[in-house]
């Protein structure tokens, strides 16, 4: 989740491309580059298997990430869903969806 959120604040389209579940990628770009954003903080609240690396296929990952669009903040709080798939290195990762609590 922290990797994905520094490809957002450094506009890498490329990273978020990959670590998308091909299932749920979305075809066009992701990040518009005349987009006036600016990433202020992330607040994972939850991600306990993730963090110990289990061998679960399925996890979800609750966070608050903050930021400014025209200079007014905002926050986006999502519980994103992933999926450990194996991969070339070994298995990873990828974001499929999220849900965003009340």
């Amino acid at each position: 989740m922290r990797s994905r959120y520094t490809a957002y604040t450094q506009k890498n389209e490329a990273y978020l491309q990959a670590t998308w579940h091909a299932s749920t990628r979305p075809a066009e770009p992701v990040i518009s580059p005349n987009e006036k954003l600016q990433w202020l903080g992330l607040e994972v609240k939850s991600a306990l298997r993730l963090r110990q690396r289990k061998a679960g296929h399925e996890d979800f990952v609750e966070f608050v990430a903050r930021f400014r669009v025209h200079g007014r903040g905002q926050r986006l709080h999502e519980l994103s869903r992933f999926l450990r798939e194996p991969s070339a290195e070994g298995p990873r990762w990828f974001y499929v969806d999220g849900t965003f609590p009340e």
